[in-house]
């Protein structure tokens, strides 16, 4: 695949009113920080500054953003490093090759030792999930503003909001779990990962002429889900609603290779349960909403996906009752970080609420755990895709 043709993405990585770095990867600290709408760096202010030296390090990277597993990280980088001014805060910026940028992006989704195979499926999946970003970029900026999909509906009887590429307007991705996990060079270890992107470079999953926005997720809980359940109210034909009896394992070598050290820690994600007492569950809703409801009375789905996971929920109060959705925002509202997935069942003892739950993320397209013990079955990579993408085909192009 020639060189010339693989594009440059530009990741946004940090945001902060200071910002510490180190050039090249591991020298001499440095500082940009936010002076009178500016980026000021060693005195002088600019609107916006660039670095190419091949690597730096960024200090203090959050990541797993508002998730429970969320933490700060000192991480490594190659490419080019820009600091751009977005309101009130400084960004940090990577301009990278999209072969290095999926270096990093599959092995800080997963370990890099995990089997070739799943490497190389995830590879193909990323490559075409940020490709096809970039295609809807460019699409979006050719429409009139105004006549874009918009990701909400805000009533007093209704709030239904979603999440997409389009949260973005100064960088094509995020470097967090929002787009893909991107943490830098530090992740990247042992031949395994480079393998599969060696023998699936350029390739990409293609559906009716155009390359698939493959989404995944952590582990589905035994039914993937249905785009529209999850974002804009479209649904492609290749992300369909598919039985998984692949993702219920406690293999810990299996797991090992999925899960990170931080993921790791969460070891119900195929079956999980949150207990509530009506106190706590009210205060709960109050504090991530913004509304006051009242004393939280019930609970009601009113949509669910294809796979169980509620599209929209009736939140009762004594005060008020209101519609919510999509996914996320209902995992949102009832954690102090979010629910591992919207794919619960509501039952009571007594006043306490009970949320019995499977899976763990939006769990539309592949399933990761699943995936993985595929791999270890013996199942190729085509095979993998096959499944999880039907009616897909893996063409080597970049657009």
């Amino acid at each position: 695949m020639d060189l010339l043709s693989r594009p440059l993405l530009n990741v946004g990585i940090m945001s902060g009113t200071q910002i510490e770095f180190s050039l090249p990867k591991g020298a001499e600290r440095r500082q940009v920080s936010l002076v009178d709408g500016c980026v000021c760096y060693q005195g002088r202010l600019y609107p916006s500054l660039e670095f190419n030296v091949g690597s730096f390090t960024l200090y203090g990277v959050t990541i797993g953003v508002d998730f429970h597993w969320e933490r700060s990280r000192d991480l490594d980088y190659a490419g080019i490093l820009s600091f751009i001014v977005e309101g009130d805060k400084i960004t940090a910026v990577n301009k990278v090759d999209v072969e290095e940028y999926l270096l990093s992006v599959i092995s800080s989704e997963m370990k890099s030792s995990a089997e070739v195979e799943f490497l190389k499926a995830h590879a193909v999946i990323s490559r075409s999930w940020v490709l096809s970003q970039l295609r809807s970029r460019r699409e979006n900026k050719a429409k009139v503003k105004a006549a874009r999909p918009k990701g909400m509906v805000d009533s007093p009887k209704r709030h239904i909001q979603w999440f997409d590429h389009e949260d973005h307007t100064a960088f094509d991705v995020c470097a967090d779990d929002h787009c893909q996990r991107y943490q830098g060079l530090c992740m990247a270890v042992g031949e395994n990962v480079r393998t599969a992107l060696q023998e699936t470079c350029g390739e990409v999953l293609v559906y009716d002429g155009k390359i698939c926005d493959a989404r995944f997720s952590k582990c589905c809980g035994g039914t993937t889900e249905l785009f529209s359940t999850c974002w804009e109210d479209v649904d492609y034909p290749y992300l369909q609603s598919v039985k998984d009896p692949f993702c219920d394992t406690s293999d810990p070598d299996i797991l090992s290779q999925v899960l990170n050290d931080y993921d790791l820690e969460t070891r119900d994600f195929f079956r999980w349960e949150q207990r509530y007492t009506q106190k706590e569950l009210s205060e709960l809703v109050r504090k991530r909403s913004g509304v006051d409801f009242g004393t939280i009375e019930d609970l009601v789905p009113v949509e669910r996906g294809a796979s169980g996971r509620i599209k929209r929920l009736m939140v009762v109060g004594s005060k008020r009752k209101m519609e919510i959705g999509k996914e996320l925002i209902i995992r949102r509202w009832l954690s102090e970080s979010h629910l591992k997935s919207s794919a619960f069942e509501i039952s009571r003892e007594g006043t306490d609420f009970v949320l019995e739950g499977k899976g763990w993320g939006h769990g539309v397209g592949l399933c990761q755990i699943g995936a993985a013990v595929m791999a270890s079955k013996g199942y190729g990579y085509k095979e993998i895709l096959a499944y999880y993408y039907p009616g897909s085909e893996i063409e080597k192009r970049y657009e």
